[in-house]
């Protein structure tokens, strides 16, 4: 089996729109909420949101290419376009035919099918629609466009898991390189779903905070008074590599991919399984991939959506694994900071495990007042600020609905 390293980052964020921004916005305990802007949100139960800032796609792309692209293509091809810049990395040295890109995507284009049939009914019903319609909307229109661009043309396609879309993306795209079916990969995930549709829907399903007078601290995992999560919105990417072929090229490597789980709860549509078993399967398996002892994780980026369900199971989880070393580890939730986002939230919080290792500090689950007493006091949840700490193991949890579990361990390489 080959080793896979992580060679390249990008990141669009509401707390941040590059790499460096995203990384002093985890130091900092920033919060990315506020009131929608996007749309008038007179009429919905939740006003509020984790927005991308000062983003326009025409300080990246092409205007023509802009018209094109929902925005959670934007997004996907800018931070692909980071993360390959950063890597270092010269296509032209390689067999491209060896180089894929695969990104996850948990809803796709929603804000250009709502317009689309918005337009349609302002219309009187006459179908006269956008030929750049369906192309747009599609999840997997995101890896073929990066793809065209840097004229990638191994593995192609786009994961759709809900919210742990990102992460069997990066999943996907460590094996291609394990197994020896690619010599590179370019793995992410973006999500744009602040939209009419994005917060009427999930307002309906009663999983959104509504707590718009504290708007700013609303997403809160672990807290007492926790009341949903908030949507976010953005994307990341990393460029993965064999290790042998980072080394030859002396690329700066920012950690090693050594072992993932997936399972299924098989519990229900939306909610997870109350005691976190198969969560509990899932860490498991990717701590036997990787070949490590419980012990040697240091760091554990939680799921943690701030719903009053999610976060007690997960817990419960992470305490029938670790046992006694639950105490031992640092554990936070960076949707504190970035709200939820959906597809784009496994590979967004992967990397920030990674920007974590690479600059020593835990990133905090912020907005943390009262106590849950479900929740073990014992536990070291990282609460409102970083907390700076050199470590070598992180693990990155990402669920979705439909119960589809993912984890991914990385580790920090020697020097």
């Amino acid at each position: 089996m080959k080793r896979v390293v992580v060679t390249g980052l990008g990141a669009i964020t509401p707390i941040g729109n590059t790499i460096e921004e995203f990384r002093e916005g985890l130091q900092q305990g920033k919060s990315g909420a506020g009131p929608i802007t996007i749309f008038d949100t007179e009429q919905f139960k939740t006003q509020f949101a984790c927005e991308v800032k000062n983003f326009n796609p025409e300080d990246y792309l092409d205007r023509r290419e802009v018209r094109r692209m929902d925005r959670f293509a934007q997004y996907s091809m800018v931070v692909a376009d980071q993360a390959i810049q950063d890597s270092g990395i010269d296509f032209e040295q390689y067999d491209r035919t060896r180089i894929g890109v695969i990104f996850g995507v948990g809803i796709g284009g929603l804000d250009t099918l709502e317009s689309e049939i918005e337009d349609f009914a302002a219309r009187g019903y006459k179908p006269k629609y956008n030929p750049f319609m369906i192309p747009k909307m599609i999840p997997d229109i995101a890896p073929g466009l990066i793809s065209m661009k840097h004229k990638l043309h191994g593995i192609n396609y786009a994961t759709v898991s809900a919210c742990a879309s990102s992460a069997h993306a990066i999943i996907n795209g460590y094996d291609a390189i394990r197994l020896g079916r690619a010599d590179a990969m370019v793995v992410g995930g973006a999500e744009a779903a602040i939209t009419h549709a994005g917060i009427g829907g999930f307002n309906a399903m009663k999983a959104l905070s509504a707590n718009n007078d504290e708007a700013e601290t609303a997403s809160r995992p672990f807290d007492k008074r926790r009341d949903g999560f908030v949507l976010g919105e953005g994307g990341a990417c990393m460029m993965l590599e064999t290790y042998e072929g980072a080394k030859a090229r002396g690329a700066k490597i920012y950690g090693e991919i050594i072992g993932t789980g997936m399972t299924a709860d098989a519990h229900h549509m939306t909610a997870p399984h109350p005691e976190g078993i198969y969560v509990q399967a899932c860490m498991e398996q990717a701590m036997q991939e990787a070949g490590i002892d419980k012990s040697e994780v240091d760091y554990i980026n939680v799921h943690g959506t701030s719903t009053p369900l999610g976060d007690i199971a997960e817990i419960k989880a992470i305490e029938k694994v670790f046992g006694e070393q639950a105490y031992r580890l640092n554990i936070s939730s960076t949707k504190s900071m970035t709200g939820h986002l959906l597809g784009g939230a496994g590979v967004v919080e992967a990397v920030a495990c990674l920007i974590g290792m690479n600059h020593d500090f835990v990133p905090p689950t912020i907005n943390h007042e009262e106590h849950d007493p479900e929740i073990d006091e014992r536990l070291n949840l990282t609460l409102n600020e970083a907390q700076q700490k050199s470590y070598d193991v992180a693990m990155s949890n990402a669920f979705g609905f439909g119960g589809h579990n993912t984890t991914i361990i990385m580790r920090k390489l020697a020097e």
